[in-house]
């Protein structure tokens, strides 16, 4: 099952990607896309690290999660992409322009062989005024064009509004206690808005497939923080 779950900031989107995790019994791996490059970042990662079940593995990729997905999909796993809003925003600021293009495509083309169960996060953003900026506008260009490009290819597709979650394609959410909670409530800051997850030592995969530090934006000080995280 690939569900695909948009909502906006603060809408519940990432508690009920992690119930559905949950409910699907099967191993659950954490995709983190987030670079933390502020201290603001590192107490949204700290509050999701915190939140987060203890036995789930993490794999951090800012930018080629079509590969990463292939890697590490299994047909007892269930893998949570938290959240496709940073991956796009990574991409729109890395130095190799094409490299947007290339990435969007390898997620898109990857999907459909993926074995096991697939949950993708992401804000709906392209609900209220068109931004003003140039890269705004680009990105909300490219956010809409993403999710109708991944609603094709998911099984479900879901809208949170106001922490209720509204089916637009798919089976229905009977089987998940949406009034429910997966561990503590997210406390303010923690949902993925606009974070991910530092990995927690013992708990994080390594595969050989990570990218060298240089291609990877924020990379110095995402290096730094690991070390001191003693993530590393």
């Amino acid at each position: 099952m690939k569900t695909l779950i948009l909502g906006g900031v603060r809408s519940g989107k990432s508690r009920l990607a992690e119930r559905l995790a949950v409910a699907s019994g099967r191993q659950v791996v954490y995709v983190a896309t987030a670079v933390p490059g502020d201290a603001e970042m590192l107490r949204r990662i700290e509050a999701h690290r915190r939140h987060r079940p203890q036995d789930w593995l993490v794999v951090e990729e800012p930018l080629a999660l079509g590969q990463v997905l292939g890697e590490l999909a299994e047909p007892g796993r269930c893998l949570v992409v938290d959240c496709l809003t940073l991956w796009l925003t990574n991409l729109l600021s890395h130095a190799d322009p094409a490299r947007l293009g290339s990435e969007r495509i390898a997620l898109l083309e990857a999907l459909p062989a993926l074995a096991g169960d697939l949950v993708l996060v992401g804000n709906e953003t392209n609900m209220g005024v068109i931004p003003l900026g140039e890269i705004s506008r680009r990105y909300c260009d490219e956010a809409g064009l993403l999710h109708q490009a991944l609603t094709a290819r998911c099984d479900r597709v879901v809208l949170v509004v106001a922490g209720l979650p509204q089916l637009l394609k798919g089976p229905s959410l009977d089987v998940v206690d949406t009034a429910g909670a997966v561990g503590p409530a997210h406390p303010a800051g923690a949902e993925c808005e606009h974070t991910s997850t530092l990995p927690d030592a013992g708990a994080c995969v390594r595969p050989a497939y990570r990218r060298q530090a240089a291609d990877r934006p924020g990379s110095a000080a995402t290096q730094s923080r690991r070390s001191e995280s003693g993530g590393e």
